[in-house]
């Protein structure tokens, strides 16, 4: 009867679990690998016993009711069994006819063979191994496919548009020569201004952009005087909340930024004249729709987003950054960033994949980034610095600059290591 007694009562003396505690799990003397060896019986029953007599047709079906011993439960189980394979005679199991049945006897018992874990592939396991990251991790849209908004059907194809039309959103690099009565520090005065402005009105970060693109455009294709020049800023920002925003600021508000130097009439004759000049064309690709392209792409956190923008919105003031294509100035802009957190050059296979820019291509115009950040709280021209040293934007621009990319061939500080 030990046999009996252990069945019944663990050696640990601990409870024996319940039945949804062990849920479909098996004890590990129930698996027999044996030739011969009746399983042990299952005390779950996971799906009432079928009423089916197998090869002997004369014996009786199971009836659910009827209690389980060894015997019977070995009866069963020699009946699954290959006819060449040796099993237990009623003899040899006589001295299990006394023994208790497990349970009260009205659980239906489901007899389970031991089944040997298939064989696996190890060239296709080897393969899987094989496989870069770079292949798992190319696709970074996969967590947003159920976001409409993110428009995930068409996204690549939407940034193939983008990139092919960027072009006829830049403008000539030394269309500032052509101004008779302005320059490239009038144009530099007026946009820190109007980032000042942007950030007072609390108006989206597209809207900056799209302002700036506006003016530059308009400066291209028109000779404005000196005392019109921020009338052609603030104009440009009334459109830009027209095509961006929800609620628009009203021409109002704008005459009285800009200390009553204009009038209300003023603004709209000017409203005219931009559009028509531009012959309406508002849907243009500024730097902010890469940005948020790449950004992704780097899965980035608040901190890298925010020091990204500081380094692109510092690019805005500056005109010789107008050589630069947005989609270039953009990625520069995560680049630098990832590079000044981390203390180290830092751009993965995915980032360069989605951006079709390497390390090597973006180290021109990162220098140039590193430069403005070092120099962005100095001189008079500090309006990005302010935004971006508040809580609010997370005191991005107190982040140090990234100055071992000055260097030459961009190596990082011994200190750190470069990925």
């Amino acid at each position: 009867m030990k046999a009996a007694d252990e069945n019944r009562r663990p050696v640990t003396g601990k409870p024996v679990p319940s039945v949804r505690e062990m849920g479909n799990r098996r004890a590990l003397t129930d698996i027999k690998n044996l030739v011969g060896a009746a399983p042990y019986p299952c005390a779950v029953a996971k799906k009432p016993m079928l009423q089916k007599n197998g090869r002997d047709e004369k014996k009786p079906a199971l009836a659910s009711s009827r209690p389980m011993t060894r015997k019977f439960a070995a009866s069963l189980a020699s009946k699954e069994e290959p006819e060449h394979q040796v099993t237990k005679t009623d003899s040899e199991l006589g001295a299990d006819h006394n023994k208790e049945p497990i349970g009260d006897g009205t659980i239906d018992i489901d007899v389970e063979q031991y089944e040997p874990v298939p064989d696996v592939d190890m060239d296709e396991t080897d393969h899987k191994d094989s496989m870069s990251e770079d292949e798992f991790t190319m696709d970074i849209d996969s967590a947003d496919s159920g976001n409409p908004l993110a428009a995930t059907e068409y996204v690549e194809e939407l940034y193939k548009f983008y990139r092919e039309n960027e072009a006829k959103s830049c403008v000539k690099t030394d269309y500032m020569s052509s101004q008779q009565d302005i320059n490239a520090k009038m144009r530099a005065i007026l946009i820190d201004w109007l980032i000042e402005v942007h950030y007072k009105f609390e108006l989206m970060e597209e809207t900056l952009f799209l302002t700036v693109n506006i003016i530059d455009r308009f400066l291209e294709k028109q000779v404005v005087p000196r005392k019109k020049l921020q009338l052609v800023g603030v104009t440009a920002m009334l459109l830009a909340c027209k095509y961006e925003e929800v609620s628009v600021p009203v021409v109002e508000d704008l005459v009285l930024i800009s200390d009553r130097a204009y009038t209300k009439g003023q603004i709209l004759e000017m409203e005219k004249l931009t559009l028509n000049t531009l012959q309406f064309n508002m849907s243009v690709p500024t730097p902010y729709v890469f940005m948020r392209r790449f950004l992704k792409a780097a899965d980035s956190d608040k901190q890298l987003e925010l020091v990204s923008f500081f380094m692109l919105e510092l690019c805005l003031v500056e005109y010789q950054m107008l050589k630069y294509q947005p989609s270039l100035l953009a990625a520069a802009a995560v680049y630098t960033a990832q590079c000044a957190i981390n203390r180290c050059q830092h751009w993965t296979k995915v980032c360069e994949s989605h951006s079709r820019y390497t390390g090597d291509q973006l180290l021109e115009c990162s220098r140039m980034m590193v430069d403005f950040h070092q120099k962005a709280g100095t001189g008079k021209l500090t309006g990005v610095h302010r935004k971006y040293s508040t809580f609010k934007f997370g005191c991005a621009a107190k982040v140090e600059p990234a100055l071992f990319l000055l260097e030459s061939g961009g190596t990082s500080p011994p200190s750190s290591g470069t990925i």
